[in-house]
């Protein structure tokens, strides 16, 4: 493993309302976004008109990764001699790509330092990869993705990685469905992960837009960080060029030296990969962490501190389900497997093989979802449910008015544990069963990735704050209501997706929102007849 609230018109007739909006993060089409006033005033006076919001969160992809060839998007033909990427150093251009570290004797990956300083086809000779290959996972934490940015040069994420060159490689995305839906809808280029680094973070900014604390964390757990704070400290045995093996860090832990928790970290509750200690309640996880995997364990995150969208739809009177796969296995092992080594189902990261992640449920990290409390469990039979409820609810017509998708480990498209067609094929199946359902008139569904998962993109992220926002990642908006073949230049990052979400339901904004991250409505025609 690897981080409120109705206006006016009333709540009950606000829930009626509350519906289908799916918003599908990963799409696109071609056009302009230069709309006139007049008809930006149209769409947020007609917002209305969605009633249910899907979101499908992918994993680990960035946008010219899978992108970069669509046409009419900002892709990998506008790279240019500034992107090329540097040493250590910060100013020597390569001669050629490192190797893939870890993979340097693999027949195709071993080419990889054979090529020239630029991005490459992974589907195209010498290495003649397929979209049905794993492929190896990429260093994508906290501290690596900003230093591997460079302040928006985009021009260290060779240097920085774990894998050397395999990070320039991308994909001719046009035979997956999602790229397909994207020709059809609207496919936002301008879309970048709300926080930096990786899965924990970007999901707990999907939900809270926020970064979590963790109170006197162990020493072990926090990084060690040079002089500016945004970057490791060098170990002074690293190699000396990209070229000659792996950056080696002092420390890279998971925790900041201020207490924040911004790297994968399991959840306190079950199902999190941790077995309750001896003597322990077995809805929890043992504070310890995993002994096994080395993996530690956040202690509840205060409710009453931290706001998420779940907490204000829920005092809104909106219905909100997080649906997660293989939820119920995961669950149920979680309560019964009592020594980690022996997890059979759902924690190995075998490739093709179902596989939970726990620290792609955010909700479950918040005293909330306390399943020792009363509430607690009342809270997670409402919201927290298994995959395959979202397809009987999708069915029947009954879809909350606020959806979120995690598809499992194998179907997520995380490299690693995941190939690109298997994902595809799930999200084809789902996107189906979405449009049969009775509520589809209605809907909007954004699909998109929580993060770049190590690999290049071309576009400097824009100015934000601490956390984000990290790199462009693909999403792409599917409804009825959505622009057809349309590119969608606004800048949107992770936190569009709730600002969208609070706009149409009337509800107070998260705290951590930025001032200028869009609320994804140029991605709509309201006019539009479903």
């Amino acid at each position: 493993m690897e981080g409120n609230h109705l206006r006016p018109i009333t709540v009950a007739l606000r829930s009626l309302f509350a519906a289908s909006v799916l918003l599908v993060s990963l799409a696109g089409c071609n056009g302009s976004s230069n709309d006139t006033p007049v008809a930006n005033a149209t769409a947020a006076a007609s917002i209305d008109k969605v009633q249910n919001v899907v979101v499908i969160y992918l994993e680990n992809r960035s946008f010219d990764n899978l992108f970069g060839n669509f046409p009419g998007a900002n892709g990998i033909a506008n790279v240019t001699a500034a992107n090329a990427q540097v040493n250590f150093d910060g100013k020597t251009v390569l001669s050629k790509l490192p190797a893939v570290w870890g993979s340097e004797t693999d027949p195709s990956l071993g080419l990889v330092s054979t090529l020239p300083n630029a991005p490459f086809r992974l589907d195209a000779a010498p290495v003649n990869s397929t979209m049905t290959v794993v492929g190896p996972d990429l260093v994508h934490r906290f501290y690596q993705h900003q230093m591997q940015i460079n302040g928006g040069a985009n021009n260290m994420f060779a240097a920085y990685s774990n894998r050397g060159g395999y990070v320039m490689g991308y994909y001719d995305g046009s035979s997956l469905n999602l790229y397909k839906l994207a020709q059809q809808y609207t496919l936002a280029d301008n879309f970048f992960q709300g926080a930096f680094g990786g899965s924990f973070l970007n999901h707990q900014y999907l939900v809270c837009a926020c970064a979590p604390t963790y109170p006197n964390a162990p020493a072990s757990e926090i990084a060690t960080v040079d002089a500016s704070g945004k970057a490791l400290q060098i170990d002074p045995t690293s190699p000396a060029s990209a070229n000659q093996g792996q950056v080696k860090f002092v420390h890279d832990g998971d925790v900041t030296p201020d207490g924040y928790a911004v790297n994968t970290i399991l959840p306190p509750y079950q199902p999190s990969a941790a077995p309750s200690a001896a003597g322990q309640d077995v809805r929890l996880a043992n504070p310890a962490g995993d002994a096994y995997e080395g993996s530690a364990v956040l202690p509840p995150i205060d409710s009453s501190k931290f706001t998420t969208i779940g907490d204000t739809l829920t005092a809104a009177g909106v219905n909100w389900k997080w649906y997660a796969g293989q939820w119920n296995n995961a669950l149920v092992e979680g309560l019964t497997v009592r020594d980690s080594k022996n997890y059979k189902l759902i924690w190995t990261e075998t490739p093709g093989q179902p596989d939970f992640e726990p620290h792609h449920q955010p909700f479950n990290y918040y005293s909330r979802f306390d399943p020792t409390t009363t509430q607690g469990q009342a809270e997670r039979a409402n919201h927290l449910q298994d995959a395959t409820n979202l397809l009987s609810d999708a069915a029947n017509g009954t879809l909350p008015p606020v959806a979120f998708y995690k598809p499992a480990g194998n179907l997520n498209a995380h490299p690693g544990y995941s190939d690109l067609e298997s994902a595809d094929a799930d999200l084809a199946n789902v996107l189906g069963a979405l449009q049969k359902s009775p509520q589809w008139a209605h809907m909007a569904i954004v699909v998109t990735t929580d993060e770049f998962g190590g690999f290049f993109d071309h576009v400097a992220p824009p100015a934000g704050d601490r956390w984000g926002p990290g790199s462009r990642i693909p999403a792409v908006v599917i409804s009825p209501y959505a622009k057809k073949g349309y590119v969608d230049h606004t800048y949107y990052d992770t936190a569009s997706i709730l600002k969208f979400i609070t706009k149409r339901f009337n509800l107070k904004p998260l705290a951590g929102f930025r001032p200028a991250t869009g609320d994804l409505t140029n991605a709509f025609d309201f006019t539009q007849a479903p």
